[in-house]
């Protein structure tokens, strides 16, 4: 791989060529003193938050006997650098596409750091969750610093002018999302990008799944991207079909479930067993009995 391959994919080189057949996104250059407080190793504090922090005030006198104060000039107080106009941009981006947006860089989105967000998620609202998962990613610093490191042509490192891009959010479901390869402009391979799960449906349809794919890359992809050798994310909504199915045989067919209706609640909870306490209190009372008898 050259570098002239990787500022191929990066996402602005692309984009433009298939806005119509992607996810509605944002562009926005990061500014020089934001990518410094992203790479910068002190602690974590994250700027960009619209309520201010708030100050506990000591409960008693005692409480306030136990703050220590220190007068060592070196003591630094931590404080998040802001950055009004970069966020005011980033904000109304996020309003434009509807008030959720998935983010990333050139290359990368922070999907290893999903797990320091309140939500367990990289769904972003503000700008303060953008670089919560930021400061937090390694595929993030990755893009930083070493952006060229898998290339094996030794010519200079080109100039990255860094971005951040917003994506509109979108729920996906991991079961329809697919990497394809492609081979001098030929699509030579479909794989389930989520390989770490199986998906029933994905061996019931997979003819129908390559089928879709390759009239897809045909169509919309095939010689339009910069490279001949390339690899590419596509997602099939299986709604774009309806689902059919049926009862095929006597032996699948259930009970009415509104059958249930016509016993006593109680009866009906004590033969499922959804009530643990109504079948608790019947084994007592059937155990008094066989005292009593």
């Amino acid at each position: 791989m050259k570098k002239e391959h990787v500022l191929h994919c990066q996402f602005s080189a692309w984009y433009p060529l298939f806005r119509g057949v992607t996810i509605k996104s944002v562009i926005l250059p990061l500014p020089q003193n934001v990518k410094d407080y992203l790479l910068d190793d002190g602690t974590l504090v994250v700027s960009g938050r619209d309520d201010p922090p708030t100050h506990s005030q000591p409960d008693s006198d005692d409480e306030a006997e136990e703050i220590q104060w220190s007068d060592d000039e070196n003591t630094a107080t931590l404080t998040a650098p802001e950055f009004p106009e970069f966020a005011t941009q980033v904000q109304e981006a996020i309003n434009s596409l509807g008030g959720s947006v998935f983010p990333k860089l050139n290359w990368s989105a922070p999907r290893d750091a999903y797990w320091i967000a309140m939500n367990s998620s990289l769904k972003c609202k503000t700008l303060s969750d953008i670089f919560l998962l930021f400061k937090s990613s390694d595929f993030i610093t990755r893009d930083f610093t070493q952006p060229f490191i898998h290339c094996t042509d030794d010519s200079p490192d080109p100039c990255i002018e860094y971005e951040l891009v917003l994506r509109k959010w979108c729920e996906l479901i991991p079961g329809a999302e697919f990497r394809c390869f492609v081979k001098e402009n030929k699509l030579i391979g479909i794989s389930q990008r989520d390989y770490t799960q199986y998906y029933d449906h994905i061996s019931k349809q997979k003819e129908e799944i390559c089928r879709c794919i390759q009239d897809f890359f045909k169509k919309h992809i095939q010689y339009k991207f910069l490279d001949e050798d390339f690899v590419f994310d596509i997602y099939r909504d299986s709604r774009d079909s309806p689902a059919f199915r049926c009862t095929n045989s006597e032996v699948t067919v259930q009970p009415s479930p509104y059958l249930s209706y016509r016993l006593p609640k109680d009866f009906v909870d004590l033969s499922t067993g959804e009530d643990a306490h109504k079948l608790i209190d019947f084994l007592k009372l059937k155990r008094n009995q066989q005292e009593d008898d």
